[in-house]
């Protein structure tokens, strides 16, 4: 059951066009400190077109372990190909 409110994450960068991890760390301990129910992570605000899937699961990874158990943690999962989303969606869930 979805209930309060819940943030799109964006998902940071480094200079050099990498995932910038202690950005990534901040911006959702941030969320979490502030009381959000939930966080949404590699949607299409959080680039998920423009990651290659390593990093896509890098950053649901960080998200899950972060948020584990003091907010909801939901992962975009979708692409273009179906047997990509049932991956990434395993994945997911498996990350938490």
């Amino acid at each position: 059951m979805f209930k309060g409110a819940y943030t799109a994450l964006i998902t940071p960068f480094t200079v050099d066009h990498g995932i910038d991890q202690a950005g990534l760390e901040k911006l959702v301990e941030f969320q979490v400190d502030q009381g959000i129910s939930g966080v949404l992570a590699v949607g299409t605000t959080g680039e998920s077109p423009t990651l290659d899937w390593e990093e896509h699961d890098s950053v649901t990874e960080t998200v899950c372990s972060i948020v584990r158990g003091r907010a909801q943690s939901i992962a975009g999962t979708g692409s273009n190909s179906t047997k990509e989303t049932m991956r990434a969606t395993e994945h997911a869930a498996h990350a938490g």
